[in-house]
């Protein structure tokens, strides 16, 4: 008995879906300050539960967890600890630039790791955000300003 492989691609895109502890300080970090687009919402109750978000191609999504009543959820630490997303770009100094324009802050100066600009942020709930891009430059170079 043999299986035929499936050359068509069924899996399209991988999204991480957040549990977030303030969904409007969520929403300045992601769409004021980092520039996603909101395209699709849930809203229960006059109260926004859940919303996704996009910038370029990429997505993730964001859903406040309940503090009281019927699923309810009581994180024991802070919840994005651990976790780190990565979107590969075009330009992720492009972004750097833009984002610390809006007042978002770094977590640290960009550099290069693994032949890429690394440009890191922490969400509201400690999620780790980076945008990431192609360079030829040395690893562990540090930007600055004047690399502009």
């Amino acid at each position: 008995m043999s299986v035929e492989k499936t050359t068509t691609t069924n899996v399209k895109q991988a999204v991480p879906f957040f549990g977030v502890s303030n969904m409007e300080a969520s929403l300045r970090f992601y769409v004021d300050g980092l520039d996603f687009q909101m395209t699709n919402r849930w809203v229960d109750e006059g109260k926004l539960r859940w919303c996704w978000l996009e910038i370029g191609e990429a997505a993730l999504m964001l859903q406040e967890f309940r503090k009281e009543g019927h699923d309810s959820w009581k994180p024991s630490g802070k919840v994005g600890e651990g976790v780190n997303i990565c979107f590969m770009c075009e330009d992720a100094l492009e972004i750097y630039h833009e984002a610390t324009a809006r007042g978002i802050k770094v977590r640290q100066t960009p550099y290069v790791g693994n032949r890429l600009w690394v440009v890191s942020f922490s969400d509201p709930d400690g999620y780790r955000i980076d945008f990431e891009s192609p360079t030829n430059l040395p690893e562990e170079t540090e930007y600055s300003p004047e690399m502009k």
